[in-house]
């Protein structure tokens, strides 16, 4: 199989982290430059980002898309890592909460918020990820950081057969948009230490990342079955679909190919909106680099597709 340059739209399955997605899908193509836009936990299920070949260079694009979330949270029962995955570390008579209480308290976190995060999170502290410090018995300081939950829906949930008691609390199903960067399983604990008790988050779904969604997904087991899975690769240029863009002329593709500083006022005489970054196509609807601002007057391209290069030799 040629290299394959593009985004997959992934549905994730539980019991496999990102990395490990990323690992089959080079299996699966036969090429190294395999990456994801944003991590999703080993457990959690859904929307996972892929980027092929050339494509990687563009998931710094899609890293700070907003999340959509679907999950439950179990009030009553605090975990070591606010997931079901953990052990339990207190427990409360929170029986007598109503919807109409929880749904308030929701409310409370919806917004602009100040949110820490977990010690089982991915991010780095000191040159390491809190997660590996979490395994080796290790909590240090996080400082807060400011996110934003556009939505913060809550209902009962329906149980399922296979249900085990949940705890002395209503389970709640949750519907959260939230800015890049938010822990759904933070705002599961908080949600219960703010109706009086505690709770932790389990059967954590994403349901979309920006406008990219289950949909449109597919899963790795059916890719891992595929004759030419290349055809459910979506072509670099649909990789920015949110993004601005400017169609230039032939004469200025091949310039764009090699990296050439552009006015800013022509980008925006073909067609380009906004602050920047631009997505610079060519007429026959190719992305051949991303633009951004330098300067009131210039842009300067951020990425250069390989391809665009080579188009601009045979122009």
């Amino acid at each position: 199989m040629s290299p394959v340059d593009g985004l997959l739209v992934l549905d994730k399955p539980a019991g496999c982290t990102s990395h490990d997605v990323v690992a089959r899908c080079r299996r699966i193509y036969g090429q190294k430059k395999v990456g994801h836009a944003g991590t999703l936990d080993p457990d959690a299920t859904g929307v996972l980002l892929v980027g092929l070949g050339q494509a990687t260079r563009l998931l710094q694009y899609l890293s700070g898309l907003s999340k959509r979330y679907a999950g439950e949270v179990v009030l009553g029962v605090a975990t070591s890592t606010l997931d079901a995955q953990g052990t339990e570390t207190g427990r409360w008579d929170m029986t007598d909460v109503t919807l109409e209480v929880a749904r308030k308290a929701a409310l409370t976190l919806t917004g602009e918020i100040a949110q820490v995060p977990p010690m089982v999170s991915a991010l780095k502290v000191g040159g390491r990820r809190l997660h590996e410090l979490a395994r080796a018995g290790i909590e240090v300081e996080r400082a807060a950081r400011a996110v934003t939950v556009s939505r913060f829906e809550v209902d009962l949930a329906c149980p399922a057969e296979a249900d085990a008691p949940a705890g002395p609390g209503p389970v709640l199903a949750i519907d959260v948009v939230c800015s890049s960067g938010t822990y759904v399983r933070s705002l599961a604990a908080d949600l219960g230490a703010a109706l009086g008790g505690g709770a932790h988050l389990r059967r954590l779904r994403r349901l979309a990342v920006g406008s990219y969604g289950l949909e449109e997904s597919v899963s790795l087991g059916t890719l891992e079955r595929m004759v030419d899975p290349a055809g459910v690769v979506l072509r670099p240029l649909e990789a920015l679909r949110g993004m601005a863009r400017a169609v230039v002329p032939g004469d200025v593709a091949a310039a764009v190919g090699h990296g050439k500083v552009l006015p800013v006022a022509a980008l925006r005489g073909w067609g380009a909106e906004g602050p920047g970054p631009w997505a610079v196509v060519s007429e026959e609807g190719t992305l051949l680099a991303v633009y951004e601002a330098h300067g009131p007057q210039q842009a300067k391209p951020a990425v250069v597709l390989a391809s665009a290069a080579a188009d601009g030799a045979l122009s």
